[in-house]
């Protein structure tokens, strides 16, 4: 099994939804920029997918597009990776779209260095993850078991299902995000979570004393407005 999930209310409580909606809004701007139509532009209706997932109000999704349709000289984001450790050893990737390169590095590298963390080269734990589709399904008033939904989600192309206490997950390859979505979603469920994400093929346990430090490194780049997605391959 490729993925773990915890409980959607931890955290989820407590987001910031305006900083949430202001990054996929980006997202869906960069995308934009190489054509203001979903139908023929796959990396936009991914963007879109995420965030109607993450419940972005329709307006902003909108306003998104309109803006990179109008705006075509200005506001140019970069696309900048970093990879690193946490603490205890834990691998991080840190997905960034920024206007200001130095800026996004500096508090890149303070964020590991403050909280018991490195970054590392390219490659030196891109290697362990793997780019995949994925979807969350909460179970809760659920009336489904998982031999019931790996059903579903198998007919529907999906390449692997975990079942977590709270949710069910539900893998794909990346050019399949989209068709696999679509056929379980015909089933009538919603998804929690919707997105091409980057996966951990192994996980490692965090040790109790370094769990504080390395929470507080995630929150610390979550929160910096030019990190789009935080990966890592903690077993919370």
């Amino acid at each position: 099994m490729m993925g773990r999930v915890q409980n959607p209310k931890k955290g989820a409580l407590d987001a910031n939804r305006s900083k949430i909606f202001m990054k996929l809004s980006k997202e869906i701007y960069v995308a934009a920029k190489n054509g203001a139509d979903p139908n023929s532009n796959n990396a936009l209706r991914l963007a879109i997918e995420k965030a109607r997932a993450n419940s972005t109000p329709k307006d902003t999704i909108e306003r998104a597009i309109k803006k990179a349709s109008g705006n075509q000289d200005a506001d140019h984001y970069e696309e900048i990776n970093y990879e690193g450790y946490g603490p205890g050893g834990i691998a991080i990737l840190v997905k960034c779209l920024t206007d200001n390169r130095n800026r996004t590095a500096s508090n890149v590298r303070t964020a590991f260095g403050k909280n018991g963390g490195s970054l590392g080269e390219t490659g030196s734990v891109s290697y362990m993850f793997s780019r995949k589709g994925y979807l969350a399904i909460s179970r809760e008033d659920l009336a489904i078991d998982e031999e019931e939904m790996m059903m579903i989600a198998l007919e529907a192309g999906a390449e692997d299902i975990n079942a977590e206490e709270y949710a069910f997950e539900i893998f794909t390859e990346p050019n399949e995000f989209l068709t696999v979505k679509e056929a379980i979603a015909a089933h009538g469920y919603q998804f929690i979570s919707a997105e091409i994400s980057m996966i951990p093929s192994l996980y490692n346990e965090l040790a109790a004393e370094n769990q504080t430090q390395f929470n507080r490194l995630i929150a610390t780049l979550e929160d910096d407005d030019d990190v789009q997605d935080v990966y890592h391959n903690s077993e919370e």
